[in-house]
């Protein structure tokens, strides 16, 4: 068995071997077929499935306690999900796709039609680190591409075990997994891909974004940012309470679109906060003992994240711990921490906080809250809480984030069927499903004249009739 205590890395002179291997491939291959494509999904879900234990494991080791069935659910299901949803919809994906001709191009046919694009680079997070690594990865070879993946070297056994998986199921030619470190990375997104795929910080978002862009690379960036759940005021606060409390803890809060903070009406702030914690004692009962409460993934993060709560004491804000901090620091881990009405000043209110930290503000009412999340970025995220449809139609329409679940967190993103993707500074573009497919792919614009067309009645030398014809032609166009 090979070891995955590490990951060796690869230096620029390796990547550009891969790469290289993987172009040569492409122009010998440039229109895999459906079987081969539904041949190169199976051995994706074969390798995630055969190695279902060993992902757990490796995973676990990385956070030094996640989850297991977080791990089941948000890295083995998904992926292999991922992977089956396209295979499943690739006849359809992959036909050409009638478009409406005009009456002055007629009897000609229009249509587009999907091409892969050639090498797609992929650069993953630690947070959910075979999950966005392998979904992705799925949707561009069902798009009928080659993939070079740069998993992150804060989950190294992880990203040892999906070079293993990789080397043992896949040419190199089709799917290479590189790993490595900061320099690593660099030189990843310096090479000239036909598209590239990046999903973490949006600071690091930027430098990839300029270095694809000397070599005019395409990218998909899937970022962050602070995505607010407002509870209106028509909302079961217990409810609404038990659903943030879960989207804020799962993964300890390591989730790009974890809800980030809580904008509540200002007469419901107590009894918000009450729920919220009640919430999250029933979904751990024994948080300071429990493994299904996840570890942070790194002492660096940890620090910072009590960092933030600090600063939030010393300000003398109300703070409320779920756990103790005593039982679960040796661990790694952070209480669930609700923050009640901390000042804009403060660092949890101006970053992104990645973690179980949860301010929860009182507002006004809808408009008030409208109001706060479009002062700032736009979130990757949006959860809305209420039952008055008037109020939720009129938010959803005032606000501009990523994506949205009404009652609840987390689940647009679980679907294969909705696209998941940023706005502004959240991310650029997107994918899951037909959209990843589209994503990957050149969606190629064909025009099929026809022998009998009537536009050759415009071709030089003009004449009278020339003007008769075009005097015709702008009626109906």
């Amino acid at each position: 068995m090979a070891d995955t205590t590490r990951p060796s890395e690869q230096g620029s002179v390796e990547i550009e071997r891969i790469f290289a291997l993987q172009k040569e491939a492409f122009v010998a291959e440039p229109f895999p077929s459906i079987e081969t494509r539904r041949a190169r999904l199976d051995a994706l879900i074969r390798m995630v499935e055969a190695n279902e234990a060993r992902i757990i494991e490796a995973v676990n080791d990385d956070f030094s306690c996640r989850s297991r069935h977080e791990t089941l659910v948000a890295e083995v299901i998904v992926s292999v999900s991922a992977a089956k949803a396209a295979r499943a919809h690739l006849a359809r994906w992959m036909a050409p796709r009638a478009v409406a001709t005009p009456l002055h191009m007629k009897p000609g046919k229009s249509r587009l039609e999907p091409q892969p694009l050639g090498v797609i680079g992929i650069i993953s997070p630690w947070n959910y680190p075979v999950q966005l690594a392998l979904s992705p990865a799925a949707a561009a070879l069902a798009a009928g591409n080659r993939v070079m993946l740069k998993p992150s070297e804060l989950t190294p056994r992880t990203s040892a075990l999906l070079r293993e998986m990789a080397r043992a199921e896949f040419d190199e030619n089709l799917f290479a997994v590189v790993t490595g470190g900061v320099e690593v990375g660099q030189a990843f997104s310096a090479v000239p891909f036909d598209h590239l795929l990046y999903t973490g910080s949006t600071n690091v978002g930027r430098h990839v974004y300029m270095a694809a862009a000397k070599n005019l690379t395409p990218v998909t960036l899937e970022l962050g940012g602070k995505s607010p759940a407002i509870i209106d005021d028509s909302a079961d606060v217990a409810a609404a309470a038990l659903s943030i409390a879960h989207g804020k803890s799962f993964n300890a809060g390591q989730t790009c679109v974890a809800p980030d903070y809580v904008l509540a009406p200002r007469a419901k702030l107590d009894a918000t906060v009450d729920a919220i914690a009640s919430g999250v004692r029933r979904l751990y009962p024994e948080i300071d003992t429990t493994p299904d409460y996840t570890a942070i993934i790194s002492p660096r993060h940890f620090a910072r994240l009590k960092a933030m709560v600090a600063e939030a004491r010393d300000a003398g804000v109300r703070i409320v711990e779920v756990g103790s901090s005593n039982a679960l620091d040796p661990q790694r881990k952070l209480p669930v921490t609700i923050v009640v009405d901390p000042p804009d000043t403060l660092a949890l209110m101006k970053e992104e906080i990645f973690g179980p930290v949860l301010p929860v503000i009182g507002v006004k009412g809808r408009d008030d809250a409208i109001a706060r999340v479009n002062a700032g970025d736009r979130p990757l995220a949006l959860y809305w809480f209420g039952e008055d449809a008037a109020a939720r139609d009129d938010a959803l329409r005032r606000t501009i984030s990523g994506g949205v679940t009404v009652n609840d967190t987390l689940w647009h993103v679980a679907q294969e069927n909705l696209p998941f993707g940023g706005v502004g500074k959240s991310g650029i573009g997107a994918y899951h499903g037909a959209k990843g497919f589209e994503t990957f792919s050149h969606m190629k614009p064909v025009f099929y004249q026809s022998k009998f067309a009537s536009n050759k009645m415009l071709y030089p030398p003009f004449s009278e009739k020339t003007d008769k014809l075009l005097k015709m032609a702008r009626k109906i166009i």
